[in-house]
C-alpha cells in the first residue's frame, strides 16, 4: 500500500500534476530547462518536483550528452494505467498556455537538432 500512497501524494501537487499531464499528452521526453520555461517555475523547484515524481516511480530519466531528459514510466499494472488515464482526461483547456509553450519548445528543439 505504501507505493500507492507515494504515487497519490506525488500527484497531490499542482506542479507535479502539470508535469505528468505534459509528459502524458506530449508523448515526448523533456528536460528540466524546458519544464522550467513551460511552467514558468524556478529550476530548483522543478528539480525537486521531478525527484518526488521519480521516487514515486512515475517518471524515469535518461542522460543524453550533457542533458537529462524525463519521461513517463511505462504502464506496468492496472493502478498505473488508471492513474495515467485519469491524468490524461484532464481537459487541455486547463493547460492551454503550457501546451502551446511546450509545443513551441519541442519544435525549436527539433529544428536545431537538440537542446543548445
Amino acid at each position: 500500500m505504501y507505493d500507492y500512497l507515494k504515487i497519490i501524494k506525488a500527484l497531490a501537487d499542482i506542479t507535479r500534476l502539470k508535469i505528468i499531464w505534459l509528459l502524458t499528452n506530449i508523448d515526448e521526453k523533456i528536460c528540466v530547462s524546458e519544464i522550467v520555461e513551460v511552467l514558468e517555475e524556478h529550476q530548483y523547484n522543478v528539480s525537486r518536483h521531478l525527484k518526488i515524481l521519480k521516487d514515486a516511480s512515475l517518471i524515469q530519466e535518461v542522460k543524453e550528452g550533457k542533458w537529462v531528459f524525463y519521461y513517463l514510466v511505462p504502464v506496468n499494472n492496472q493502478f498505473h494505467h488508471f492513474i495515467q488515464k485519469a491524468i490524461s482526461s484532464i481537459p487541455e483547456t486547463e493547460m492551454t498556455i503550457e501546451m502551446v509553450r511546450c509545443k513551441n519548445l519541442l519544435q525549436i528543439r527539433e529544428k536545431e537538432g537538440g537542446i543548445q
